[in-house]
């Protein structure tokens, strides 16, 4: 029931900041020529699903977001539990991590276009380079939060370091796993948009490439936007499915959450 409290309220958000938009427009406060009637928006969006080539860049979009997605997780998570476990590891590579971290994605798409080409490899790439960070620290977080006692007592009964790991570190380090996931999910679409919209049709297809031609007529302003409100719903779906799934996969942590509640 909170739940449905929570999405009713949501909806009803969005719901009134459209309505407030198409008065504003309406009533000319905020000119339709600088801004398209919510309605107008509202009508190119719906249009949009029956538009046969923005719905195959949606796929590529999809695409490229689920294979970075993946592999940055399976890179990720191990590398975390390394340098959350063995410590001489991690003090030997913070210099390493530290630099190259603040690197922005975006600065390397020329380099990463010139060694990869343009296309799915390249969008893949800046996907996994900016969406590790997130998976990784947060693995490293978990494995920090882990209780001692319970590793300590593991110990006491003869278990070796992996079995420590796997039945300790690594279920307490879950639910910071899949916070980090969602984060390197959102990165991960922000970034196939950016990348998109900067070189069109070079890197490809996806949302970005709509945005970028469409960005290049007179007129289309109700189309761009109705483009980026997709890319809304789109990272709303995929956030969704996330939680679901951690939900279900850890369902001990939601009942841990709801009793600290």
């Amino acid at each position: 029931m909170s739940q449905r409290y929570h999405w009713a309220r949501g909806i009803a958000g969005i719901a009134g900041f459209l309505l407030l938009a198409e008065v504003l427009g309406r009533t000319g406060i905020i000119s339709p020529g600088v801004l398209p009637l919510a309605s107008t928006v509202l009508a190119r969006t719906a249009g949009l699903a029956a538009n046969p080539r923005f719905l195959a860049d949606l796929a590529a979009t999809l695409e490229a977001w689920a294979l970075g997605l993946a592999i940055a997780v399976a890179v990720a998570v191990p590398c975390g539990v390394v340098l959350g476990s063995l410590p001489g590891v991690r003090t030997a590579t913070r210099a390493v991590v530290e630099f190259l971290r603040p690197v922005p994605s975006v600065a390397l798409i020329v380099l990463v276009g010139l060694v990869l080409g343009p296309g799915l490899r390249m969008n893949v790439t800046l996907i996994v380079y900016a969406a590790v960070w997130p998976v990784l620290f947060n693995t490293i977080y978990g494995l920090d939060d882990t209780d001692p006692v319970a590793e300590e007592t593991l110990r006491a009964f003869g278990f070796g370091r992996r079995a420590v790991i796997r039945f300790v570190s690594l279920p307490s380090a879950a639910p910071f796993i899949a916070t980090g996931i969602r984060l390197a999910s959102s990165i991960a679409i922000i970034l196939n948009i950016s990348t998109g919209f900067l070189t069109g049709r070079i890197s490809g297809s996806g949302i970005g490439a709509f945005i970028a031609d469409a960005n290049t007529g007179a007129g289309n302003t109700a189309l761009v936007l109705a483009a980026a409100l997709w890319t809304g719903l789109l990272g709303l779906v995929l956030n969704a499915v996330l939680v679901g799934a951690q939900r279900r996969l850890l369902p001990w942590h939601q009942a841990y959450a709801a009793e600290a509640r």
